[in-house]
């Protein structure tokens, strides 16, 4: 086969002279990771946290998914399609021999330790491979550090190449080629010294020193550090002028070429003699940082020999990082080894703990461990952790942290290392651990940081400046919000500001209870808004989501939506508001109770009750176009809205819609209290989206709303409605006698609302309980009677799901024929009407049918076919059906352990969404799989 798969420089897919699609630069990203990890599972997690890191968007999951589409898509062309394959954890990528760049260059890197002249030829061959930088037009949070690996593995084949060349008298041919290396790499030690080396052998002494000092004066200025003794030696062997210097003394001891390659297997060591680059990771240290000089000198004593741990707790916004990063830098020249950081987000907005095996696998990867030394399970990487550390002096800080739990896997074992942990809670449970609880800044530290800001100013007003501390509640954060406000109004005195600090927080008395002089902040700033930044403000305080986006505050101030975003953006500018993700703004919960509070002093009571009923009205007509997007199948089944002004966020394909939907769908159920009618409507609009998509508690939140709504306006048709599409809910949660007397309920209230397709649905869901119980006769009785309804008022979506469902309960009859028969039927007209989900279900019915038949080929291809669609689109309730009917599919051949992994996947997804029903079943067939289980038994 001619395909040829590369990283070693863009990302390229090539077959030689075949026309393959070309891939989108984010499919490019996602091949690239593949090809990283070629032959190895990779799970859609994985892959997500490769693209985006910790703040992945909504749309993550759908962007996998379409990207694998794309990817399998070019295989297929250029007749690879076989090494792209779907196991039950993920996704993974099989290139043969001859194939994958990285993997030639890693083999003839691997086989450059033969006799020297094979050496070089191989050497040569191995950096042939490289087309520029790796993975060069890749932008992913995964990319720099992959990049970062790779050029290690180019450079260590560079330095072993010139190693041997130089060994074989070889120098001048080599000049060139160090210069250029040394300039794109000023701080690598063995290329310093090898030009040094090829430099006095060509006869230029003086040349060769001038290396020497700039790479001295690069590495004491940027690190802090003096050259090693192999590169002194060099430097000497120059300076006295003498005629030969063995290559070996060049820099530091080469590192084992297998290992560089990736060859060694995933358990091995790094060699002892290897180079290890310090790594440096401390964020910067702040200018203005002033006084602890106590807590100062309590975290620089303590660090002494052996592990040192210090863990530094106290309230939000003490400054505990600050001191922490701090203490950093001044500690760092004791450790040579390493200077690590990382946030473990224990009170991050909008961002869950880290777990331990994820805090691992980014210090593993600051140390510059390689991703395929990195094991998954948790106790395996903090051994790793630790054989890393071992005689290493490495400076670790630990920010963030939610408990000892989290802390206690990342601490070093055997290694003189100092480890600087911050938290808001007391981690008493560390043993050994050094405790340093912080404390509000004593006047004579506040007033040091209040004009390490300010400046001048600050000390010809004394008493005003006491007074604005005082104000502050001498809280760092507050302290330096003030300072910082003042720094920039030159024509501000000290003691204005503390008046203005002295009315507001006495018009604030509950907000200064709870957070002193930072309330009086939140007034200051405020009062330094135009009227439209003002007003939105307060809006925004009346807005019942946790954020929101620049079409929703448009319609909720009634502007256009430039003028609204340029207003968003310049109240983010004023620290009014906060980003956590690019388009959605947040209110931190005391600016949106502040805003609430100044809303209903300022504003006349029509003025927040006409800005919700735009917001409403703009929600649900975006919502109901992005489910014109992704359901165009049962459009007729929602209700038509009126467009709002301003009209609807563009959606222009089903990932846009999607990704709507996933920002705004807590903010959508939390609306849903505000207007009765607006949410029945709401919870119509809704439904599919959120049943496909597993949002069970919103949806049960959601149609129970719409429920009461129903009922108190006297609305038998939307009572029937909500009761419908809550039985459902309850019946894949496993609640069948719920779901029962819901679809029953739901029949007897759209009889008396004469209302057919009510009717229908209530009836297929009734006659999905009754299978489920095993009552099949009555089930197939409501199914052939939601059939007729369906038919005689034209739904063709409803026809198809009905098909489907009769064609479960004939398999369940033992009438496999038939039933395969119906699903087909059903899988064809879904497919007229678009019906993706309706079409991945009947698949996966098809696939039960076939196999009862014994046709186990087509079984499988159709749960895969299954799968993939309900994988593609994103709809997560049939994801654990399929893997489940692929494992039976899988035991039934014989493959008993692809079968356990298949039913493990299920079970965990199911758990996860709490799909009783298929949890149960996955249990079940794990525990039959056991080895010595009876059937019997």
């Amino acid at each position: 086969m001619d395909l040829r798969l590369r990283i070693l420089g863009p990302v390229e897919v090539s077959a030689g002279d075949r026309s393959l699609p070309a891939l989108a630069p984010r499919h490019r990203a996602f091949l690239g990771y593949l090809l990283l990890h070629a032959g190895v599972v990779l799970s859609v997690e994985r892959l997500i946290d490769a693209m985006w890191g910790p703040t992945p968007p909504d749309t993550a999951r759908a962007q996998v998914h379409a990207a694998l589409t794309a990817i399998r898509r070019t295989l297929r062309a250029a007749d690879a399609a076989h090494l792209m394959q779907t196991r039950p954890a993920g996704y993974v990528i099989v290139p043969e021999p001859g194939q994958l760049d990285s993997r030639e260059f890693a083999g003839l890197v691997a086989g450059a330790e033969s006799e020297p002249a094979t050496a070089v030829k191989a050497l040569r061959e191995a950096l042939a491979l490289w087309r520029g930088p790796a993975l060069a037009d890749v932008q992913a949070f995964y990319a720099d550090g992959a990049r970062g690996r790779l050029e290690d593995q180019r450079l260590a084949a560079v330095e072993r190449l010139v190693e041997l060349e130089l060994a074989a008298g070889g120098h001048a041919e080599l000049i060139d080629l160090l210069s250029g290396e040394l300039a794109v790499h000023p701080l690598r030690e063995r290329l310093a010294g090898q030009l040094m080396l090829a430099l006095h052998r060509a006869g230029r002494q003086a040349d060769a020193l001038a290396v020497g000092r700039d790479y001295r004066r690069r590495l004491a200025d940027e690190q802090g550090l003096d050259p090693g003794h192999a590169f002194l030696a060099v430097e000497e062997s120059v300076l006295r002028g003498e005629p030969a210097v063995s290559p070996q003394a060049a820099g530091p001891p080469a590192v084992s070429l297998g290992a560089v390659a990736g060859t060694l297997p995933a358990e091995a060591e790094p060699p002892a003699a290897a180079a290890r680059p310090v790594a440096a990771f401390l964020p910067y240290d702040i200018a203005d940082f002033a006084g602890r000089s106590a807590q100062l000198a309590e975290l620089c004593e303590g660090a002494s020999q052996g592990v040192t741990i210090s863990a530094i707790d106290g309230m939000a916004g003490i400054g505990k990082t600050a001191l922490a990063v701090h203490a950093a830098h001044r500690l760092a020249e004791r450790y040579p080894d390493g200077r690590l950081f990382i946030d473990l987000h224990a009170h991050t907005e909008g961002q869950r703990p880290l777990e331990p095996a994820e805090a691992l696998e980014a210090l593993l990867r600051q140390l510059g461990v390689p991703t395929e030394r990195i094991p998954a399970a948790v106790t395996e990487r903090a051994a790793l952790w630790r054989a890393e550390l071992a005689g290493r002096r490495v400076l670790l800080v630990l920010d963030n942290a939610a408990d000892t739990a989290q802390v206690r896997p990342l601490l070093p074992g055997a290694s003189n290392s100092l480890v600087l942990i911050t938290s808001r809670q007391r981690l008493t449970g560390l043993d050994g651990a050094r405790t340093l609880s912080m404390d509000v800044l004593p006047l004579p530290d506040a007033v040091a940081l209040f004009t390490g800001i300010v400046g001048e100013r600050a000390a010809a007003e004394p008493a005003a400046v006491a007074e604005v501390l005082l104000l502050c509640g001498f809280l760092p954060l507050a302290v330096r919000i003030a300072a910082t406000r003042l720094r920039h109004r030159p024509h501000w005195s000290v003691a204005h500001l503390a008046g203005r600090l002295r009315d507001e927080r006495r018009r604030l008395t509950e907000l200064a209870r709870s957070e002193r002089g930072v309330a009086a902040a939140f007034t200051l700033s405020y009062r330094q808004l135009t009227d439209d930044q003002q007003r939105l403000f307060r809006l925004l305080g009346l807005h019942p989501g946790r954020d929101i986006g620049p079409h929703a505050a448009a319609a909720l101030a009634d502007l256009p939506v430039e003028h609204a975003e340029d207003v968003l953006e310049d109240l983010l500018d004023a620290h009014m508001l906060q980003q956590r993700a690019l388009g959605r703004y947040i209110l931190h919960d005391l600016l949106s109770r502040y805003a609430a509070q100044l809303a209903a002093e300022q504003d006349p009571p029509r003025v927040g009750q006409e800005a919700l009923t735009r917001l409403l009205g703009h929600q649900l007509a975006t919502a109901s176009a992005a489910m014109d997007v992704l359901y165009p199948d049962s459009a007729h089944r929602r209700p038509r809205v009126e467009r709002s002004a301003p009209p609807p966020v563009p959606l222009h394909d089903a990932a846009q819609a999607l990704a709507w939907l996933d920002a705004e769908r807590a903010n959508l159920v939390l609306a849903a209290d505000r207007d009765p009618a607006h949410t029945g409507l709401l919870a119509t609009t809704l439904y599919r989206y959120l049943y496909d998509h597993a949002h069970h508690d919103d949806a049960l939140a959601l149609h129970g709303k719409a429920l009461r709504a129903a009922r108190s306006r006297g609305d038998a048709t939307g009572e029937g409605r909500a009761l419908t599409d809550l039985g459902w809910v309850h019946q894949v949660q496993g609640s069948r006698d719920v779901a029962r007397e819901h679809f029953e309920s739901a029949l007897a209230a759209c009889r008396t609302a004469e209302d057919s397709r009510g009717q229908a649905r209530a009836l297929i869901g009734l006659g999905r309980v009754r299978t489920d119980e095993g009552e099949h006769e009555r089930a197939r009785e409501a199914d052939l009677r939601a059939l007729d309804l369906f038919r005689e008022i034209g739904d063709r979506f409803g026809e198809a799901v009905t098909l489907d469902h009769l064609g479960v309960v004939h398999e369940r009859l033992g009438q496999y024929a038939r039933a395969a028969d119906l699903h087909h039927q059903a899988v064809e007209l879904s497919r007229e009407i678009g019906s993706r989900g309706g079409e991945a279900d009947a698949l996966d019915n098809l696939g039960v049918a076939r196999a009862r038949l014994g046709r186990l080929a087509e079984a499988h291809d159709h749960h895969e076919q299954a799968l993939e669609l309900y994988r593609r689109f994103g709809y997560r309730r049939g994801e654990a059906r399929a893997l489940n009917n692929l494992a039976e599919v899988a035991a039934s051949l014989g493959e008993a352990g692809w079968a356990a992994r298949l039913h493990t996947a299920a079970l965990d997804l199911a758990v996860e969404l709490n799909n009783r029903g298929e949890e149960k079943r996955a249990r079940t067939a794990l525990a039959r799989l056991q080895p010595g289980h009876s059937p019997g038994g």
